[in-house]
């Protein structure tokens, strides 16, 4: 009988902590301890705002997008935020299947030209590719600033990616290594690149707004995005 009060303690303790680390990592609340605060609730899209075509749906816990995939730029159908941020972190996860074409956005201040107003973070799919380019390879800085290195996981896995946003600072984590340092103040130029190479911004980046909406591009191709959460910094 003393055996299985045992066995009947320990099975009851356990359950008790998988259930204490259930409700710890369940995002439905802010951190107290991190100063993040959820973006995303894992069950619907409260707190974000949606374009007309309504072409993200929330499906096993994740962010997904669902259309006719046409690798078409649908910019009126992006996923932006109600809140706009300045300095902040940004922590999620992403996935991707082979054919991939998605983007976080950045500081977005026109939503109705979210490509001209707001940076972008390439999310594609890299795997395996040595070339790192400013706009094929995950973690650039689209048109702008490739990444140092390729760490992108293979398609149908899960990738991390970490932002955070200083002033003109931006620094990406992506699958634990830091892939990019950028400096907007030496981007002085419209249409150029600190190393002389041509961009598609008529503005240049030094004077793009310290404050947005966050977006997840509408590329007409599969993504999942998922645990959105964000910490404002102090200034």
């Amino acid at each position: 009988m003393k055996t299985l009060h045992r066995l009947a303690f320990i099975v009851l303790a356990w359950v008790s902590i998988v259930a204490a680390a259930q409700e710890t990592t369940k995002p439905d609340a802010k951190s107290a301890t991190t100063g993040f605060v959820w973006l995303f609730n894992g069950k619907d899209l409260s707190g974000w705002v949606a374009g007309p075509e309504k072409s993200w749906v929330v499906e096993d816990g994740a962010i997904a997008l669902r259309r006719q995939f046409d690798g078409k730029e649908h910019n009126a159908d992006y996923l932006w935020t109600k809140d706009t941020y300045g300095d902040f972190v940004l922590e999620l996860e992403f996935k991707i299947p082979e054919r991939a074409n998605s983007g976080v956005f950045l500081r977005t201040t026109d939503l109705k030209d979210p490509v001209y107003t707001g940076i972008e973070i390439q999310v594609a799919n890299s795997y395996g590719q040595n070339v790192l380019s400013r706009g094929g390879t995950a973690g650039a800085i689209y048109d702008c600033l490739a990444p140092s290195k390729n760490t992108i996981k293979k398609p149908g896995e899960w990738n991390q990616l970490r932002v955070t946003c200083r002033d003109n600072k931006i620094m990406l984590v992506l699958n634990g290594e830091q892939v990019l340092d950028m400096d907007l103040s030496q981007w002085t130029q419209p249409n150029k690149n600190p190393d002389g190479s041509p961009n598609k911004f008529p503005r240049a980046l030094k004077d793009f707004a310290r404050s947005g909406h966050i977006g997840l591009q509408d590329h007409g191709r599969p993504v999942w995005y998922r645990n959105i959460r964000v910490k404002r910094l102090e200034k």
